[in-house]
């Protein structure tokens, strides 16, 4: 049954993050944008949330300035937030770039760079922890030597927005750095580099997405029964409030996560498709810290141990045919072996010694190869398979280790095909085929540590002789009429049976059979 198509799965988990293979300056211009926007866009959805507690949302004290503290408004906080602004978006995304500077190189990084670069997300979210802290202090303070009431607010309120401000840092920073973090777990062992899991992501988004609100909403209920003043409308536009936001930045954070989640197992299921589909060559990138790096990795692993396993039983079965491989890899293969009714060929080439003494290697090598090309292509075709080629010989099985309804029919057509297609496409070289049949030991055959799968008995004799007849017969072909007798495939009218002989070598006659 046709598989459904896939949908296409970016290298990296999205279209934002381009390509693996993208030039290392679009990357870092590419980095450096992505950072910049979601710093910015994590510390606007901050301020918007402090604004919005601290004027309708948190129950306490109105925080409004006098007019003799108008340079809190106008001085002190817009200059701090130029100071962070240019500390955490500006330096920090520049400190970042310089760290990724062997990634913009196109250079294999150290240990302490790969360690450096993993660690990134981190700390460009330790650097907004420290100045959303800050800003706290800094704020606090003012509001306090205004009205020290005001404190427990706006201390909450800033609390509150730079917690999920750190939160978005983390997530989306880590989202952008994956280009990176690709790049630096290429060059070492992904267990001994990791920085975090799969559970410290959930628990992080959990905690500032959920805990941090539903806590916010204890500490109000808290302070509702501590002071008098808050009435029930403002208690419930704070349950709303922080209700809402819950609601809205707990599903965008668990999104957040959950795509960081998500994305590389899409990749490494896109992947196996291609590996079910036969294309041995598909790989994912490497770009997760946590255990789901370890995945991606390990089906790298997976995927190149498939590929090299493909590859020898290719070569295995290239050297000992693919029926002999396939009945090798299904059990364990043992000395010894089984008696078979098969039928068996064997074509040899005519004045090869002659060919040899008077050609260069190379032209005897290359008639040589397109002689087998030949035999090999019909023998397949026919459901047999070549078991050994012997300098300018070839013996090929019918029968054996597969089971063949008409293997005397096949031998025998097969052997024709051969003929008609050596007189066409290899004319500069004559060649003789016996074709012989009955019953034979088909087994491994050797030692222990060497062995080869191959048939022994008197059809394997018997053909061999009658390819020595057949050098002196028309149309080079000869076949035992027992042979032909077996072959559902044949008609007595394709086959002239003649003279009965005693080949070399056994005591019992063979009557001959040529084509009509």
């Amino acid at each position: 049954m046709p598989q459904k198509p896939r949908r296409s799965i970016s290298p990296l988990g999205s279209p934002l993050l381009g390509h693996t293979e993208e030039s290392p300056r679009r990357r870092r211009i590419r980095v450096q944008i992505l950072l910049t926007v979601f710093l910015l866009g994590a510390n606007a959805i901050g301020a918007v949330i402090v604004g919005a507690l601290i004027s309708v949302v948190v129950p306490g004290p109105d925080v409004v300035t006098p007019r003799e503290y108008w340079w809190v408004n106008f001085i002190l906080i817009p200059c701090y937030l130029v100071v962070a602004f240019l500390i955490g978006v500006g330096w920090g995304t520049k400190r970042t770039v310089n760290g990724l500077r062997w990634a913009i190189e196109d250079r294999v990084p150290t240990r302490k760079e790969q360690k450096r670069t993993l660690a990134m997300p981190w700390r460009l979210t330790r650097l907004q922890i420290g100045l959303w802290i800050g800003g706290l202090v800094i704020v606090t303070t003012a509001d306090g030597i205004i009205d020290p009431n005001s404190i427990p607010k706006v201390a909450f309120t800033i609390a509150f927005g730079g917690a999920t401000v750190c939160a978005f840092s983390y997530l989306l920073t880590e989202f952008a750095l994956r280009p990176a973090a690709a790049r630096a777990l290429e060059a070492g062992d992904l267990r001994r580099i990791r920085i975090a899991g799969v559970m410290g992501r959930s628990i992080l988004s959990w905690l500032l997405g959920t805990g941090v609100p539903v806590a916010g909403l204890m500490v109000i209920a808290i302070a509702s029964f501590i002071r008098d003043d808050t009435t029930a409308d403002q208690f419930a536009v704070a349950i709303l409030a922080l209700g809402g936001i819950t609601f809205l930045f707990g599903f965008a954070l668990t999104l957040l996560g959950g795509l960081a989640t998500t994305a590389p197992i899409d990749n490494v299921r896109s992947a196996m498709v291609e590996i079910e589909r036969g294309n041995l060559d598909a790989r994912v990138s490497v770009y997760d810290g946590t255990e789901l790096g370890e995945l991606q990795s390990g089906f790298n692993r997976m995927a190149e141990g498939l590929a090299e396993r493909d590859k020898i039983r290719d070569l295995f079965g290239r050297h000992v045919g693919m029926e002999v491989a396939e009945a090798a890899l299904k059990s364990n293969p043992e000395l010894g072996g089984e008696e078979r009714d098969i039928a068996v060929f064997f074509i040899d080439l005519i004045g090869s010694t002659e060919l040899a003494a008077s050609q260069p290697p190379a032209q005897v090598v290359d008639l040589l190869n397109r002689f087998f090309d030949v035999v090999v292509d019909e023998v397949d075709k026919h459901h047999g398979f070549v078991n050994k080629f012997e300098g300018d010989a070839a013996l090929a099985i019918f029968g054996a280790p597969g089971d063949l309804d008409d293997h005397c029919g096949e031998a025998l057509s097969a052997a024709r095909a051969i003929m008609r297609r050596l007189e066409n496409e290899v004319p500069d070289c004559q060649a003789a085929i016996g074709i012989a049949s009955g019953r034979a030991v088909a087994g491994n055959i050797g030692a222990k540590q060497r062995f080869e799968y191959t048939v022994i008995g008197d059809p394997v004799n018997e053909a061999a002789r009658l390819s020595e007849l057949a050098k002196s017969a028309d149309g080079r072909l000869v076949a035992s009429a027992r042979t032909v007798e077996h072959a559902h495939n044949q008609s007595s009218d394709e086959w002239s049976f003649g003279k009965s002989v005693t080949l070399r070598g056994r005591s019992e006659e063979t009557q001959l059979a040529t084509p009509a």
